[in-house]
């Protein structure tokens, strides 16, 4: 066992990075979720965006057309998600998990002749040239644009649902679809939306596992990313700053056992692998302890009434 071998600062910015795709998923849900809509489906969604990214990067050379596919490739399918519980009034845990399985079986079918193609390297950050400050450049300015881009999504999901009009609306659709109904609030136009939104957020999380975590296209390579990223939603109590104090918890965690795998730690390897999913399950446990009540109507499907 060799502790030494551990950089401290490129531990920790490797912790940031693992952290994004969980970041993005569960942001996208956070929307979805506050807006009344328990979808389940985030696995599927996420796995279909890996798979389209690295698809239509690999063939265009493009990580950024990678990017732009995967966002509309999960989009996609969470518009058949919104189509089924939005339109013909479908169980949303039944069609979430129909969404999972069904990314799952497609994103195999897909990806078959990719396995073992590397995708076209991202390139450096929009902040490189400020990476080569002592210890916190390459914390704070050493990642792609998707890491800075994870926390733009936050700060603007936060900034909406609390100081805008549209955030507002949003969350009056998610307490109380029958009262933003009876003050003309198009509510299954809101629902959509933000069922749009979620899928292409969790897309985006997808392809950064599949073009620059891995980077490489394996079948169900998001290995639960999209289960964990529902959990964090709710045990941060819907509030965005908490769901980024998750998705750091989580990938920090996962990228330290990686490091203690490498440092030949005398723990048995399954233990270390579990031990992500079970240290941030119990600190969100404690960090949701207060009172904090879910959106009124989450999960509820809405009947118009005339």
């Amino acid at each position: 066992m060799d502790l030494s071998a551990i950089n401290p600062v490129l531990l920790i910015g490797a912790m940031i990075a693992a952290a994004t795709p969980i970041l993005l998923a569960a942001t996208g849900e956070l929307v979805a979720e506050r807006a009344g809509v328990l979808n389940l489906g985030v696995e599927g969604m996420m796995i279909i965006g890996a798979v389209c990214g690295f698809i239509i990067a690999v063939n265009t050379g493009s990580p950024a057309f990678g990017f732009v596919a995967a966002a509309i490739g999960g989009a996609g399918l969470s518009l058949v998600f919104a189509f089924l519980t939005q339109a013909t009034l479908a169980n949303q845990v039944a069609s979430g998990l129909g969404l999972t399985l069904f990314g799952l079986g497609l994103s195999a079918l897909m990806g078959q002749t990719y396995v073992g193609i590397k995708p076209p390297s991202m390139g450096p950050g929009p902040f490189s040239a400020l990476s080569d400050i002592p210890v916190f450049g390459r914390i704070l300015f050493g990642h792609d644009a998707l890491v800075y881009l994870g926390l733009l999504f936050v700060a603007t999901v936060w900034a909406t649902l609390k100081h805008t009009r549209a955030g507002l609306i949003l969350r009056a659709v998610g307490e109380n679809h029958d009262a933003a109904h009876a003050l003309g609030y198009k509510v299954k136009r809101v629902r959509t939306l933000a069922i749009l939104f979620g899928g292409a957020c969790a897309g985006l999380g997808g392809a950064y596992i599949s073009l620059i975590r891995v980077p490489q296209w394996t079948e169900g390579m998001t290995a639960g990313v999209g289960w964990i990223a529902l959990a964090l939603v709710v045990f941060a109590s819907w509030k965005p700053w908490r769901v980024l104090l998750g998705a750091y918890l989580f990938g920090g965690i996962t990228q330290l056992q990686l490091n203690l795998q490498g440092a030949g730690v005398a723990i048995p390897v399954e233990y270390l692998a579990m031990s992500p999913y079970v240290v941030t399950i119990v600190v969100l446990v404690f960090l949701s302890a207060e009172k904090s009540r879910a959106p009124g109507c989450l999960g509820r499907t809405f009947h118009a009434s005339g």
